[in-house]
């Protein structure tokens, strides 16, 4: 690379186009509009949403919907290495004893266990879900995982 093509071609101020200058500066005559047409005249503009004459995007797409979200469960987690700094080997965990700890908060519909962290402690779960890797560990620790399908602590105060 040689040190004075760096900056060829890369000019400070580019020089503005000047329209309907005669045709040796390519933008005569027309001044860029064409020939005819409604794009041509004086005046002429366009909605930013305009497609052309085709149904635009904004009348193709469903103005409402629907989506089941809302009826989706809240389901908050807990990690294993949470449980191993909060509690004492032979603790039985359950909703209300989370609560209580300060490991969940807010609303909540289930409680899922996930195996994130290192459990060494012989700890009772019970919890609304529980994945797989993390039932593991805690079986390996020697405690136990109960599934529970009741609503939550925080839920049934809710509805109380």
């Amino acid at each position: 690379m040689i040190l004075d093509d760096v900056h060829r071609g890369i000019k400070k101020f580019k020089k503005r186009k000047r329209i309907g200058r005669g045709p040796g500066s390519g933008h005569g005559k027309t001044s860029g509009r064409g020939h005819k047409g409604y794009g041509s005249r004086a005046g002429s503009s366009r909605r930013t949403s305009f497609e052309g004459g085709q149904s635009p995007l904004a009348r193709r797409i469903a103005k409402r919907g629907f989506n089941n979200k809302k009826f989706a469960a809240k389901v908050t987690i807990v990690n294993l290495g949470d449980l191993e700094k909060r509690f004492e080997s032979g603790a039985t965990i359950d909703p209300q004893v989370l609560l209580a700890s300060g490991l969940v908060k807010g609303r909540f519909d289930e409680i899922k266990i996930l195996a994130n962290g290192d459990l060494s402690k012989k700890l009772t779960v019970r919890a609304h879900r529980c994945s797989q890797s993390a039932a593991e560990k805690i079986q390996a620790a020697g405690g136990s995982i109960e599934l529970i399908h009741e609503r939550s602590a925080s839920a049934a105060a809710d509805s109380e």
